[in-house]
């Protein structure tokens, strides 16, 4: 099952990938177009807005499962562990309330607006907004699995990293900076 969770956030990375080549080149194409040729690609604007909508809510999906977005924990070091555990279960409980508020309004928004075509490309307005539905569904699933884990203990409260401070942090953290612990000896 973990292999399968895994290949389906590979297949999340890919598409943001796909989806922000595809934003270059329709923009890139577009202004050289315009400015060399005097004309232009019609649907490329209407086209990379919707690349970029998709491009950030799967982006946000794949932050979530990561723990990748930023946040401030520091009041939760502080806290003991079972008031750490209330905290940030009750936190949880907030973000499954507001991810099912956008799951909700998302879904209604995509049924009023499925017959409705875009203006330059005669895409469904559905698919603009069905972004919000292919984030809001595994992201309420993946706070719902982070609930799970901490009320089992598979996730410490004490130890674990559920936010990033900073960026440069997290930049830091995947590319950590070279040892002088054992300088080579002079012959």
């Amino acid at each position: 099952m973990l292999r399968i969770i895994e290949f389906c956030f590979l297949l999340l990375k890919v598409a943001i990938a796909l989806l922000l080549a595809g934003m270059v080149v329709l923009v890139f194409g577009n202004v050289v177009l315009r400015y060399a040729f005097n004309t232009g690609i019609t649907y490329s604007e209407e086209l990379s807005r919707i690349f970029f909508i998709w491009l950030t809510f799967l982006g946000a999906v794949v932050a979530m499962r990561e723990h990748a977005h930023l946040g401030v924990d520091s009041l939760l070091r502080r806290l003991p562990p079972n008031a750490a555990k209330v905290a940030i279960l009750s936190g949880q409980a907030l973000m499954l309330g507001a991810t099912w508020l956008m799951i909700s309004g998302s879904w209604s928004q995509t049924m009023i607006n499925l017959h409705v075509a875009a203006p330059a490309t005669g895409i469904s307005m559905g698919f603009f907004y069905g972004a919000g539905l292919a984030f809001g569904i595994p992201a309420f699933l993946i706070i719902l699995w982070d609930m799970f884990a901490i009320v089992t203990g598979r996730i410490d409260v004490t130890t674990a990293e559920l936010v990033r401070d900073s960026e440069d942090q997290a930049v830091l953290d995947d590319h950590p900076t070279p040892s002088l612990a054992h300088p080579v000896a002079k012959p």
